[in-house]
């Protein structure tokens, strides 16, 4: 069986570590173990600060994307879309527009068309 030791700490800080180990741990001797290795793996000390926390850093990344987001929504403003008009408006034909074909038919027919025609009432004289 394994020997226990006895260590001193403040009532208060004893009972902050008893309500750790319960939640996270079985034992007090398991949750002090791997705190210790974490610790030593980690080679940090834990009076070290370890720099942004989880919240803040999501914080800042939310920042930036919606600063991207409106980088984008300008340039799409300011550039894309003029740009993308004047390309379509270079690219549009407009429809000639529908003129009659000359045919030799039409032709045809006008020429069989007679324009001038005798008069037929023989007394007028020119």
């Amino acid at each position: 069986m394994d020997s226990f030791t006895g260590i001193r700490f403040k009532k208060e800080t004893a009972k902050r570590f008893q309500e750790f180990s319960r939640t996270h741990f079985k034992s007090h001797t398991e949750a002090m173990s791997t705190m210790l290795e974490f610790f030593f793996y980690n080679e940090i000390s834990p009076k070290e600060k370890l720099g942004p926390t989880g919240r803040t850093i999501e914080a800042s990344i939310k920042k930036r994307i919606n600063a991207v987001i409106a980088i984008m929504r300008d340039m799409e403003k300011t550039q894309t879309k003029p740009t993308v008009a004047m390309i379509e408006s270079l690219f549009q034909t407009e429809e000639p527009k529908k003129k009659p074909l000359i045919l030799e038919k039409k032709t045809m027919e006008e020429k069989s068309k007679v324009r001038f025609q005798e008069k037929k009432n023989h007394n007028n004289e020119l």
